[in-house]
């Protein structure tokens, strides 16, 4: 699965990799156990919760393209890149695209949300809120319209680029585009 790192950018490390794919598998191993866990569902919670720190840090301190100040655009930037591809003008970055780097802040400002939300739950502070439990359900819920977005989003990518940004996270590499300026 590995490819050549000469014909190919060398985009997302390790880390980003192998963390982005466990959070993924603990959020829906949290859904899942969200009836009826119990100390499952807890614990699968504190892992996502480490995941989503190490992640913020990896983002401050970590390689090129893992780094939020490489993919995070400003809100004008990241419009005027949502209208040209409404316009139908092809854009390709190497790494995350605007839209993608404020989907990652999203989704890890939601994740850590459920998780303190569904710590806080069990404090003996606020056992038993149900605004609190209605507040982790919210996130919970809100998180799983972010994900299937952020997938509709890589399916989109994908096709209207004609790359496949899944096996690019699964191998670290993408293809360089004719003309590609490899510090977008």
């Amino acid at each position: 699965m590995t490819e050549d790192p000469h014909s190919n950018y060398r985009v997302w490390d390790p880390l980003v990799r192998i963390g982005h794919w466990l959070l993924a598998l603990s959020i829906a191993l949290a859904w899942f156990t969200k009836e009826g866990g119990g100390v499952w569902h807890e614990w699968i919670g504190y892992v996502s919760l480490a995941l989503v720190a190490m992640r913020v840090a990896w983002g401050c301190a970590g390689s090129r393209y893992a780094r939020f100040n490489q993919f995070v655009r400003s809100p004008a930037a990241t419009c005027r890149y949502a209208s040209q591809l409404w316009h139908g003008h092809k854009i390709r970055y190497v790494g995350h695209n605007p839209l993608g780097g404020w989907m990652v802040l999203v989704l890890l400002l939601n994740t850590a949300l459920a998780g303190l939300t569904g710590w806080l739950y069990t404090t003996n502070t606020y056992w038993g809120e149900e605004w609190l439990e209605d507040l982790h359900e919210a996130f919970a819920i809100s998180l799983l319209v972010l994900v299937a977005l952020h997938v509709a989003g890589v399916i989109a990518t994908s096709i209207f680029q004609r790359e496949n940004l899944v096996i690019a996270m699964l191998n670290g590499y993408k293809r360089p585009a004719a003309g590609d300026d490899a510090d977008r």
